[in-house]
């Protein structure tokens, strides 16, 4: 069992940027970042897995970074220029399982195993 705690999020102009981090408490072969805005489904914003393969949605790319510190167990998610459409509970996932590292950033969150708490992220016009 693998526990992630988030942290970081908070409120912004458009424009800005933020640092989330997710703090494991075990091993994981494949991590990732989704969000969940009021009133739709959650979905994949960035992943990383335990080849340093990383992927971004669309709506992200080139704004969001996601790296990982493998000695630390941490996954940051460093977001700039955000837009009010960023606006979101963003969560921590990940999954121990080999098949994960195939996984594209579009996949549904049943494809991983562990999840954290989620963390608000509000940016305004």
């Amino acid at each position: 069992q693998v526990q992630l705690v988030e942290s970081g999020g908070g409120s912004v102009q458009a424009g800005g940027s933020l640092r989330l981090s997710c703090a494991a408490s075990g091993w994981t072969r494949c991590m990732a970042w989704f969000r969940q805005a009021p009133g739709k489904e959650r979905e994949g914003v960035a992943r990383i897995n335990d080849w340093s393969i990383t992927s971004y949605a669309d709506s992200v790319n080139g704004r969001f970074t996601i790296s990982q510190d493998n000695a630390k167990n941490t996954l940051s998610l460093q977001m700039n220029s955000l837009q009010p459409e960023d606006t979101a509970v963003y969560y921590c996932a990940a999954d121990q399982r080999l098949s994960c590292r195939y996984l594209s950033v579009y996949e549904p969150p049943l494809k991983y195993t562990y999840w954290g708490q989620g963390t608000q992220v509000t940016v305004s016009s």
